[in-house]
């Protein structure tokens, strides 16, 4: 009984995501319950685990991502700098975020609007982006910083070969 319930429960995670995106690729997987926004792209063969996306921004999301638990991609900011208040006003500062394809970013991680994360990143759990992120990086930290690089030849080989999980 509880196989045939989490079953439904991804079909109607499903629905609900091609319903309140922008667009969406074929091959989608919502796992947990997500929120996404009317900006969002998603390509295809995407794997959604528990992401919060909120804000005015746009977020494209390439193929072939995979997110952990409780995720969250934050496009829109108070305006602190220029705002006719203290210690913001009421105005909102939008940011867009796009992350290439085959990224994998891990529980808990937060990525701010105006990020680009290139292809083939690995974002360590408990991460905070707010800066690009080369292709192929193994990242982490608060702030997220590159501390590692994918074999890019062995990379470039699966993706010629279209190994996806």
């Amino acid at each position: 009984m509880k196989k045939i319930v989490n079953v439904l429960l991804r079909k109607v995670f499903n629905f609900y995501t091609k319903q309140s995106v922008k667009k969406c690729g074929k091959d989608l997987h919502v796992n947990r319950f997500c929120r996404f926004t009317y900006k969002t792209i998603i390509g295809n063969n995407c794997h959604f685990n528990g992401i919060i996306i909120s804000g005015n921004g746009n977020v494209e999301i390439g193929d072939n991502f995979h997110s952990g638990t409780e995720c969250k991609i934050i496009t829109s900011f108070h305006n602190y700098d220029n705002g006719k208040k203290l210690p913001y006003d009421e105005t909102y500062v939008d940011k867009n975020v796009k992350i290439g394809k085959n990224v994998w970013i891990g529980s808990n991680v937060i990525i701010l609007g105006g990020v680009n994360i290139g292809d083939g990143v690995v974002i360590q759990a408990g991460s905070v982006v707010v800066k690009d992120i080369p292709k192929y990086a193994i990242a982490g930290g608060h702030p997220a910083v590159p501390f590692k690089y994918r074999n890019e030849e062995h990379y470039n080989k699966l993706e010629a070969e279209q190994e996806y999980f």
